[in-house]
């Protein structure tokens, strides 16, 4: 393994969300698939679990757990799960200074009703919708190495401005995992344009990847936004792996056959992974069996973070790596 000299100092920028996690029996769900709650009715919960989650809270906890010197920038509530939240990411060693509280208003949070097979997500955005007030510190993101832009909801993409311009002398590594509204605007948006010339790594589903170019197949979305300036893409697609290109060429790696428990998550442990291992100077191939490695140990536990894999067991689990990604020609 390639160690850096000196610690890296990562910013992750986006949301955090408290999630209760209400598990129901299997006779909730009718032959569609959908899960029914019947009007006037007492349902039995089996069991509740709660756990913090939302992107920026997820990849500053996973990239805390593999070495980086982590920050969180993103919105709190003054309430009992803001409280919570900030609790946990302090446990992990994740610097919160540049979180912002918000007082009197509620934190995101979820209800994940879950019967085993399926599952459904109420959400409340909450303070979330406030990002856009964040006074974002310049100071931050000059100190850091590594900056980490996850999804935004409709109400924070403007902020893109504000990252664009702190960005203008930034010299290190950004992740950028688009959101839904960035996704729905496209790529040809000025704002867009000029953040994709200076991400380091992109990440898309594949389904994002072919709304966000307007493109009809992955391979083609993936040139489309190597063109744009993009250093790395990288393109998920769920039981088939992960397709990404950088300078070196276009790998395929596959994913780990485990038994899947709860998903919520994965994508942020994937882009965690791979993030920490390119920052470090791994191989794209590497960073992506780092990504499979991490939301593979995510995908099987319940939480978004429970299961992110501390840096000393990302480097055994990689020495005893039996993952093999293939190049595509």
């Amino acid at each position: 393994m390639v160690s850096p000299a000196t610690t890296l100092r990562s910013l992750s920028v986006g949301g955090a969300t408290y999630d209760l996690f209400v598990s129901l029996s299997d006779a909730v769900t009718d032959n569609q698939g959908s899960i029914v709650l019947p009007s006037g009715s007492k349902t039995t919960i089996k069991g509740v679990i709660e756990a913090c989650g939302g992107g920026a809270a997820n990849t500053s906890v996973g990239l805390s757990r593999l070495g980086l010197d982590a920050s969180f920038c993103g919105v709190l509530g003054s309430d009992q799960w803001g409280e919570k939240m900030l609790a946990n990411m302090k446990k992990e060693g994740v610097r919160t200074e540049s979180a912002t509280i918000v007082e009197g208003e509620t934190s995101s949070f979820s209800v994940i009703i879950s019967t085993g097979s399926d599952r459904s997500i109420l959400t409340a955005r909450g303070v979330s919708e406030h990002l856009h007030d964040v006074t974002f510190d310049l100071d931050a993101v000059k100190k850091s190495d590594v900056i980490y832009l996850n999804h935004l909801c409709e109400t924070s993409c403007m902020i893109e401005n504000d990252i664009v311009r702190m960005l203008n002398n930034f010299s290190g590594h950004l992740t950028w995992n688009p959101g839904g509204c960035q996704i729905d605007a496209g790529m040809h948006q000025k704002d867009k344009n000029e953040l994709l010339a200076l991400t380091s790594l992109l990440l898309l589903n594949k389904e994002e990847a072919l709304r966000f170019t307007g493109e009809k197949s992955v391979e083609s979305a993936i040139e489309r936004l190597r063109a744009a300036g993009v250093k790395c893409v990288c393109v998920t697609d769920g039981k088939n792996g992960a397709v990404a290109e950088n300078e070196t060429g276009r790998y395929h790696c596959p994913v780990l056959p485990v038994t899947i428990v709860d998903t919520t998550g994965a994508g942020d442990a994937f882009g965690t992974g791979m993030t920490w291992a390119l920052s470090s100077g791994q191989s794209l191939q590497i960073s992506m069996i780092a990504g499979t490695l991490n939301a593979s140990r995510v995908v099987s536990t319940i939480g978004a973070e429970a299961g992110l894999l501390s840096r000393k067991e990302m480097e055994s689990l990689l020495a005893a790596n039996t993952i093999v990604t293939t190049t595509i020609a």
